[in-house]
């Protein structure tokens, strides 16, 4: 039999091209949010953070995933000094430490805390054989994502630290967990929740605020309910095809709060309509059923895993981003991937995709 090397040509193209779509389409969309405002050339430097996500993505493309996962402990390790470090010495903006100052950069450790946990279950849970979980397995499996995800959120960055459950929740779904533990849990993490959110000691005043402002945003609207509102009248003004690039008056005129950020949907749905928002979601679409495909052709379990994993986060985040612009789910900072302006957040998405990359590739090396 002949033997098969690692190879550019097992790369996934058709992914890589409705990835770079999405890229450009964001580009195109900070441009026109930022237009006439403070933020403006912004679209330069998300243009600078794809291009250094491509190089990255195509460098781990070539790492050998079983050699990162070798890797895990010491990735691991070297996340918890991380996120230690923000609390203790990071940079303070609007109240929160979440980003470490490296020169002219800011690096928020956070973001890559989920590449490094992705990889961390998939060990877990592949290391487990796929048995049946017992209680110990669990218990060991909330640790692994329960101290950064606490680390987090004393930061406080409660978005990033919610982004870190779907992590988990997809490996215990796919490690074989049980229905009877899978009820369990759930009836024990909603009496969790209601203790929590009735403690007053977790939680502060404004996060609890933000998790419930959109139920009802006019009860504050030039408060708490602001933000929802706002994106809310941004999204149904663009109708069905849009009021046209930089032409849209809630994104214009400065009523949207971080139109190129986390209301970067919002923007665009105001300006190119339901038929662009569609759009937007259709290649979100293509891109999560690329990815459970090449799960599905992994060649172990522990690359499924990992595949999984960038496909719980990255759903996790659109839905819940999308949600939050259309005042269906609370705001919470999440952003948009690969739409949303940010370097870390690009950055991340690149990785995993170079990693999602190197397990496709490598299930054709013999």
């Amino acid at each position: 039999m002949m033997r098969r090397f690692l190879s550019f040509r097992d790369f996934d193209w058709p992914l890589l091209g409705v990835v770079l779509l999405l890229c450009v389409i964001s580009v195109g969309e900070i441009y026109s949010a930022t237009l006439n405002t403070k933020f403006t050339g912004f679209h330069t430097k998300q243009i600078f953070w794809i291009l250094g996500g491509i190089v990255a993505m195509f460098i781990f493309s070539r790492i050998n995933y079983h050699r990162l996962l070798d890797l895990v402990p010491w990735f691991y390790g070297f996340s918890l000094i991380a996120l230690v470090a923000v609390k203790l010495g990071g940079t303070k903006v609007l109240g929160a430490r979440r980003w470490i100052k490296i020169g002219p950069m800011h690096f928020q450790p956070s973001e890559w805390v989920k590449l490094v946990l992705i990889l961390a279950v998939a060990r877990y849970f592949a290391n487990l054989g796929g048995r049946r979980l017992t209680w110990g397995d669990i218990l060991k499996a909330f640790l692994l994502v329960g101290l950064p995800l606490i680390l987090v959120l004393i930061q406080p960055d409660m978005g990033t630290a919610l982004i870190y459950t779907p992590i988990l929740i997809g490996g215990l779904l796919l490690g074989g967990i049980s229905i009877r533990q899978s009820l369990i849990l759930a009836v024990t993490g909603f009496v969790l929740i209601f203790g929590i959110w009735n403690s007053g000691k977790i939680l502060k005043p404004y996060q609890k605020d933000r998790l419930t402002s959109f139920i009802n945003p006019d009860d504050d609207p030039r408060g708490k309910g602001y933000h929802v509102i706002q994106s809310k009248i941004a999204v149904g003004s663009g109708g069905i095809w849009g009021k046209g690039i930089a032409k849209g008056t809630q994104t214009q005129g400065n009523f949207l709060p971080i139109p190129h950020a986390d209301f970067i949907f919002a923007a665009f749905s105001e300006e190119h309509g339901f038929v662009g928002a569609l759009f937007i979601l259709l290649l979100y679409f293509l891109i999560l059923m690329r990815l459970i495909q090449n799960a599905q052709t992994a060649a172990d379990l522990s690359g499924s895993l990992i595949i999984m994993g960038v496909v719980a986060v990255v759903t996790f985040q659109i839905l819940v981003n999308v949600g939050m612009v259309i005042g269906f789910m609370p705001v919470t900072g999440i952003p948009l991937p690969l739409m949303s302006y940010g370097g870390s957040s690009v950055l991340f998405t690149f990785l995993a995709l170079g990693v999602v990359m190197n397990v496709r590739m490598r299930r054709f090396v013999n």
